[in-house]
């Protein structure tokens, strides 16, 4: 380019930066932001609570703690092992992981942005006829035309490059970074959220397990009480009345039995669905097992680490990043588009002749393009991108109110379930010690001064009742207890880490195969 060409081409950048002043970014502005419109982002405050509820209590430590492997708390293999299995071969994870893939993608194209948009490079040939011509004596005329062409145009090559002064592009690069990195917080929150789903739902089986193990003694144990009974009813010394009330209440307990199956399967049907397999009968890998055992304690540091521990929230905040760069995209279009365009290329008749400089034609030279009567859809556009911007503020925000929540609900859960498991323990003992009373009185028929009895059948139908009630919530709560610490974990976004080691499924036995998936491309 000639130096009068760049010099008409700075004097035209100069008219456009006058002309432009009405637009949203100042100069001022325009210049600090490294020659972009739209304003640069800042992370927005969000509220955290200055400590935990419970913060007094001698359980909760406020020292960070490493929460990468949390499921080894219980100190469970099988728990373990489900957990390797699913961080291997769920589905879902491996969908947040294209995710990942599809906006690293999405940032290649953006970068090429910033490259000439438009680089064509065409050629052909064609066999031209002209017709005669009786007024001249013109005969008819055939000729050959070689050319590099684009378009029907005598070029080879064409070249069209909009310059990013304003910072279109610089802006979309921006943005697609920062979608990028949101997919990778979104893929940890997915591996998050799969881990306590794993974590829960085994616990949900133990419970289960264990409730239904409560049943069958309770209604062992009253079966031989209801044949007690029945051998009195026989001998003249119990009713009718007496043996049907205890076999009703055999009857309640083992109806219990079927809602716990169900709700064994039910959540075994889920583990299955995490663990990327066909649904199968997965009790018979893992088999009956005691509740994991949950530490007494738990580190959890201080509300003010959420906001980098938690990927949710960082996934959050980095959505509100992605969109801020977006505003300036969008003001962008309130300027004009300069672009310096240009073609070359070479036409002939004869083949031989067709890369000579006798056939070479070429053209250069700046252009802009200026969106001026518009009728106001830019600005609702930019008005528009601001809006969106400002309510990813609001939901980042919220989400950390949320983890806040999530987190206290977590702790609430884990300490008073402690509590109410001793007390428990407690109550079933002494029930347990009254039945172990009442009974041979009852079989005796011991009568007090008055001759009443001293243990009559319905006081042992309330023990009995009372102490599978007590044993029952007794198991509740120690699943109560490991659920309150797996929330805990999740609140604090735990667990995410075991991206970063080298993992493979740990069979308990052989597993149906996982569902294939197709290669991803490249």
């Amino acid at each position: 380019m000639s130096r009068k060409a760049w010099l008409r081409l700075t004097a035209l950048f100069a008219a456009v930066v006058i002309l432009s002043t009405t637009g949203c970014t100042s100069l001022q502005d325009y210049v600090h932001n490294g020659f972009k419109v739209g304003p640069d982002y800042h992370c927005a405050q969000a509220p955290v609570a200055t400590k935990w509820i419970d913060a007094a209590d001698a359980r909760v430590r406020t020292e960070s703690a490493d929460t990468s492997r949390w499921w080894t708390a219980f100190h469970d293999p099988v728990l373990e092992a489900l957990v390797t299995n699913a961080y291997s071969q769920n589905l879902t994870l491996k969908q947040a992981g294209m995710r990942i893939f599809e906006a690293r993608m999405q940032l290649n194209i953006a970068k090429g942005e910033l490259f000439p948009q438009t680089q064509d490079l065409t050629g052909g040939y064609s066999r031209v006829a002209l017709a005669a011509n009786p007024v001249t004596g013109q005969p008819q005329y055939f000729m050959d035309q070689w050319s590099i062409l684009n378009g029907g145009s005598a070029s080879g090559f064409n070249l069209a490059w909009e310059l990013d002064f304003w910072g279109r592009f610089r802006r979309a690069v921006e943005s697609a970074e920062a979608t990028l990195e949101a997919s990778v917080d979104g893929y940890d929150d997915a591996m998050v959220t799969l881990l306590a789903d794993v974590a829960t739902n085994y616990v949900a089986i133990r419970t289960s397990q264990q409730r239904i193990k409560v049943a069958e003694t309770a209604a062992k144990r009253q079966g031989e009480l209801l044949r007690m009974v029945e051998a009195r009813f026989k001998a003249g010394t119990a009713t009718k009345v007496d043996v049907d009330q205890l076999s009703t209440t055999v009857l309640q307990v083992e109806a219990q039995i079927p809602q716990f199956e169900i709700t064994i399967r039910q959540a075994a049907d889920h583990l299955c669905t995490l663990l990327g397999t066909p649904t199968y009968d997965l009790l018979q890998q893992i088999g009956n097992g005691p509740i994991p055992t949950a530490p007494s304690e738990v580190a959890v540091g201080i509300p003010a680490n959420l906001l980098e521990r938690r990927p949710d929230i960082r996934e959050a905040e980095r959505n509100a990043a992605a969109q801020s760069a977006l505003i300036g995209v969008a003001q962008a279009n309130l300027y004009p588009h300069i672009s310096i365009n240009g073609t070359i290329g070479y036409q002939s008749p004869q083949l031989s002749n067709l890369i000579t400089p006798s056939a070479f034609q070429g053209s250069v030279g700046p252009s802009f393009q200026w969106n001026v009567l518009n009728y106001g859809r830019i600005v609702n556009d930019v008005r528009y991108q601001d809006a969106k911007f400002r309510e990813l503020l609001i939901a980042y925000q919220n989400t950390v109110l949320t983890a806040n929540e999530e987190t206290e609900n977590g702790l609430v859960t884990f300490l008073r379930s402690q509590h109410q498991a001793t007390i428990l323990d407690h109550s079933v003992h002494d029930i347990q010690e009254a039945m172990d009373m009442a009974i041979p009185l009852y079989m005796a028929g011991t009568t007090d001064a008055k001759g009443a009895a001293v243990a009559d059948l319905n006081r042992l139908v309330v023990l009995e009742t009372t102490l599978v009630q007590q044993q029952d919530a007794a198991a509740l709560s120690r699943g109560q207890i490991a659920l309150g610490l797996i929330q805990i974990y999740k609140a604090l976004g735990g667990g995410w880490q075991l991206r970063c080691e080298n993992v493979t499924p740990v069979p308990i036995n052989p597993p149906p195969e996982a569902i294939p998936l197709p290669s991803p491309p490249g």
